[in-house]
């Protein structure tokens, strides 16, 4: 074989002979590789020797995957056998034996590109490994969690991304996948056992509001006002109570439920508006008697008048019907003070024209002059026999005496008026 270097060519590696016949020199010797007969010898083998520049660019262009990463060990593997075959065999004049060569030398550049590809893949099962068990952990969390929407969620996700990772070696995967799957199942007996127990909850829940509303219908024609509207509060304290019916039957009972409040209300609101101008008309006739009463009354000055002019008002008074609630208290307050100077006056007439009292205050007026005359006697005495100190006590209890004296002659004129 005649070596192939800068200065060689392809036709160096080939013959023609006067037939045509084509032969390409190999290490095993001469084979022919075609004929092509009436033609010179130098095209004869110009058209098998383009037939090995054409392998030569297919094998650069293997080389330049191979090295480039651009094909997977297996298939860079592949694509050289299958080329070497194709030179070993190919019927073209060159220097077929470096192209074989060439294809032998990728051998060692496969190996490591396998070994790195190998490493590379480990170290992704250990990432894929890694974030399956970090997947597992937050989905053991949620299955042990309330959190029925954002949960149901977070699993949906969770699957497509598990989906969507390599698996890594069987029994890893397998157990991992487990978990993963018992994680799901957990939670989702939960929630279903959570709905079924929340949707008890919503029948119980509306039953107790169909209750109350036709208990609420039984009120809505009341006209006790007050008795009623305290009724409508507790049914709003058990509707509160009651919790959430089924979202689909929670408004419309609601609905209802306020439509019967807002009738029972708006009636009672135009009746008690009717009353409140009512009640403030009975309130300014009570307080325009009331300033007449006050100023033909008080002070009493005449008995029989005031007793009269105070019947007279009670009458007119009482024909008034209710005042707002919070003027009752005042006007109550004025009327009994009116009542109260009648009446006490009508006791100091009583007082002041009482027979055994009248009698009791002259013994008591003559008592006590009696009692002056005495000490007056006694003071004579004592002066008169210079006793001087006994004159002056007796002077002394005369003048405690007219100080009495003086106060029940006040009271027995108090009768005389």
């Amino acid at each position: 074989m005649i070596p192939m270097n800068s200065t060689s060519s392809p036709a160096d590696f080939g013959r023609v002979e006067a037939d045509g016949t084509v032969f390409v020199r190999t290490a095993d010797g001469e084979r022919a590789v075609g004929q092509i007969p009436d033609v010179e010898a130098s095209e004869a083998l110009a058209f098998y020797t383009r037939r090995y520049e054409a392998l030569e660019v297919e094998v650069g262009l293997l080389e330049t995957r191979v090295k480039g990463g651009a094909l997977s060990p297996e298939e860079a593997r592949h694509s050289i056998t299958s080329v070497r075959g194709t030179v070993s065999s190919a019927n073209a004049v060159g220097d077929l034996e470096s192209l074989v060569a060439r294809l032998d030398a990728l051998q060692p550049v496969l190996a490591e590109q396998s070994e790195a590809r190998k490493a590379e893949r480990a170290k992704q099962l250990e990432v894929t490994k890694e974030t399956k068990e970090r997947m597992v952990a937050e989905a053991e969390t949620l299955a042990l969690g309330n959190d029925w929407r954002g949960g149901v969620n977070r699993f949906r996700t969770l699957l497509e991304e598990w989906k969507a990772l390599p698996r890594i070696d069987r029994a890893s995967d397998d157990a991992l996948w487990h978990r993963f799957s018992a994680a799901r199942t957990t939670y989702t007996r939960r929630r279903k056992s959570q709905f079924a127990e929340q949707a008890a909850k919503r029948d119980v829940a509306k039953a107790a509001k169909e209750q109350i509303i036709a208990e609420a219908r039984e009120l809505a024609n009341s006209t006790e006002w007050g008795p009623t509207a305290g009724a409508f509060r507790d049914l709003m304290t058990r509707w509160k109570a009651a919790g959430a019916a089924p979202r689909d039957a929670d408004d419309a009972l609601w609905a209802e439920f306020r439509g019967i409040q807002d009738d029972f209300f708006n009636a009672r609101a135009s009746v008690l508006s009717e009353q409140d101008a009512e009640f403030k008309t009975n309130l300014e006739g009570k307080l325009s008697l009331l300033d007449e009463a006050e100023a033909g009354i008080l002070p009493v000055t005449d008995l029989a008048t005031a007793r009269a002019a105070f019947r007279s008002f009670l009458e007119k008074y009482n024909a008034y019907g209710r005042v707002p609630r919070e003027q009752m208290r005042t006007l109550d307050a004025r009327v009994k003070a009116l009542e109260n100077a009648v009446r006490n006056a009508e006791e100091d007439e009583w007082r002041r024209t009482d027979p055994q009292a009248r009698a009791r205050a002259e013994e008591t007026v003559g008592m006590l002059s009696a009692e002056i005359d005495k000490l007056a006697e006694r003071a004579q005495k004592a002066a008169a026999r210079g006793d001087d100190k006994a004159a002056a006590k007796a002077q002394e209890s005369i003048e405690t005496y007219t100080t009495w004296l003086e106060q029940a002659r006040a009271t027995l004129a108090d009768f005389n008026r």
